[in-house]
This record gives structure tokens, C-alpha cells and sequence, in this order.
């Protein structure tokens, strides 16, 4: 993991430490649970390639409160082999020239703090998170968001809550469109669904839909379904998939091969991303 997403999660662990410090103070009956999921695919031969993927999430209940940290991340990559032949038809050498290209990467760090009020599972909640994905168009997209929610369904079998809140995003794209402001305020709607469909499988699916209220024509969806079977206790294995979709996406820069060497023009990158992933789960 690059350091710049330790750098991230730190910063945004940090940020969330001295925001919910004095709420945390008051509740001593914290219970701490973590989930780390390990994903890593390898290729070789003719052909190789590699992907690795991590996603850790520590989550803390109280009986009012609950406060989740998570830092992840996938990487892919590629070895292309070209092939050469040097001499006559009948005496020749070969030689390969082995070329890696990175085909894939999405980091991200994010936090968050819900604490409810009344007996109906309303809630009140603040967040701070970080992502970078330069193949969407964005080095670097840091965001706040605060607003309220409500848990309509809460039992032992299955958690389905909504939330609202206004947020705020600073985001530094790789290829800066000419005049965009990198600031901008927004508006978050949350869904999320939670439910136990056997004693060793479960079943979780959420939506993000993020409005920029700036530029009401970039609007972001974040939708993510898994299934988590138990092989043993505190081991599991998931299935999840995530589409990421952005309605007006960052620009890229493309070369212009009828142009000057090095003559790059602007084009908006792909609006629609997806992450289909095979892990491991160590539960702790």
C-alpha cells in the first residue's frame, strides 16, 4: 500500500479522533470489533499479471453511539512480453522485452461517528473520508459530510437504515478542467441494508448517491453488494462487487497523434466503474 494512503488514513483517523474524542470520553462501554479482507489474484507464463486487494474496518458500539474507520485499496497490473528475433531464417536469437503496466488502482480512507437520540434509532452522524483513483480522473477527492438517519429496521436478523446530511468536497483531478472550482458543497442520501440469511451467511448492500449542488450535473453513485459465507470462527469468504458511477466524470488527458510529440488533448474519462472481488475475511 503506497504511503500516500497511509498518509490518508492517518489524517483521517486523526481528524476523527479529536472530532469524537469528547463523545467517546463519556462511554466507556465501547465494544471494538475489526474485519480485514485479503483479495489477491496472480497470473504467470506467457502472460502475467497481479492483483491485490485489501480492505480493513474497525467499528466501535456503545449503547448510543458507533464509530467506523476504514482504509482500503486495489491494485492491479500487468507484464506484456515483445518478442524479437535476430539472424537468418535458419540461425536466429530471440529476445524479450518484458514491460509491466498498471491496469488498476482505487485507494481510500474514511471515518465516521453516529450517535442516536430517542428510542425510534434516529441518528445524528459526521464524517471526513479520502479517495484517490487517477484512472476515474482524480488524484486526490477529500470530503465532509454531516446530517441525520434513521434505522427503520433493527433486530438480530436484519439492520436497514437511510440517512441524509450535507457534505463538502475537495477534489484535485489529474487533468484540471479549465475554470472548476476544486471546492464544492453537496448534498449525500445513504440506504443501506444489512441481513442475516443463514447462521453462517449474510447478506449486506448499500447506496450512496452524492449531488454536487455547484454543478448539479455531477451526480455521483456508489452501490456495493456482498454475500459472506463463515468457514470457521473469525474466517470467512465474500463476494462483493461495486460500481462506481459518476454522471459528469473527470477529464483525462488522450495523446494527439496528429499533433506535435507529446500534444495531449482533454476527454472525460470512462462515467462507470465496477470492482468485482474474491476475499478473505479475518474477523477479530
Amino acid at each position: 500500500m503506497p504511503r500516500l494512503v497511509l498518509r490518508a488514513a492517518a489524517i483521517t483517523s486523526l481528524l476523527a479522533v479529536f472530532t469524537l474524542a469528547p463523545a467517546m470520553a463519556q462511554e466507556r462501554a465501547f465494544v471494538w470489533k475489526n474485519g480485514t479482507e485479503f483479495a489477491f489474484v496472480t497470473t504467470s507464463g506467457n502472460a502475467s499479471s497481479t492483483t491485490i486487494g485489501l480492505n480493513s474496518t474497525l467499528d466501535g458500539a456503545s449503547a448510543v453511539s458507533a464509530v467506523k474507520l476504514e482504509i482500503g485499496g486495489i491494485r492491479a497490473s500487468s507484464n506484456f512480453i515483445t518478442r524479437s528475433a535476430a539472424g537468418t531464417v535458419d540461425d536466429f536469437v530471440v529476445t524479450e522485452e518484458i514491460r509491466n503496466e498498471q491496469s488498476a488502482a482505487n485507494y481510500f480512507a474514511r471515518a465516521r461517528f453516529d450517535r442516536n437520540f430517542g428510542e425510534n434509532d434516529f441518528f445524528v452522524f459526521g464524517g471526513a473520508g479520502w479517495e484517490r483513483n487517477t484512472y476515474a480522473g482524480f488524484n486526490n477527492r477529500f470530503s465532509l459530510v454531516a446530517g441525520v438517519g434513521d434505522a427503520w429496521i433493527n433486530d438480530d436478523v436484519t439492520l436497514f437504515k437511510t440517512d441524509i446530511g450535507g457534505t463538502y468536497t475537495v477534489q484535485k483531478d489529474v487533468a484540471p478542467t479549465p475554470g472548476m472550482k476544486e471546492g464544492f458543497g453537496g448534498l449525500r442520501a445513504t440506504i443501506e441494508l444489512k441481513r442475516a440469511l443463514t447462521s453462517s451467511t449474510d447478506f449486506e448492500t448499500s447506496l450512496i448517491a452524492d449531488e454536487n449542488l455547484e454543478n448539479t450535473d455531477d451526480l455521483r453513485i456508489d452501490w456495493r453488494a456482498s454475500i459472506s459465507v463463515a468457514l470457521a470462527e473469525g474466517l470467512a469468504f465474500k463476494t462483493s462487487y461495486q460500481m462506481l458511477y459518476d454522471a459528469d466524470p473527470a477529464l483525462v488527458g488522450v495523446p494527439l497523434l496528429d499533433g506535435p510529440t507529446g500534444t495531449e488533448v482533454l476527454t472525460p474519462s470512462q462515467g462507470i466503474d465496477g470492482f468485482l472481488t474474491l476475499s478473505l475475511v479475518i474477523k477479530l
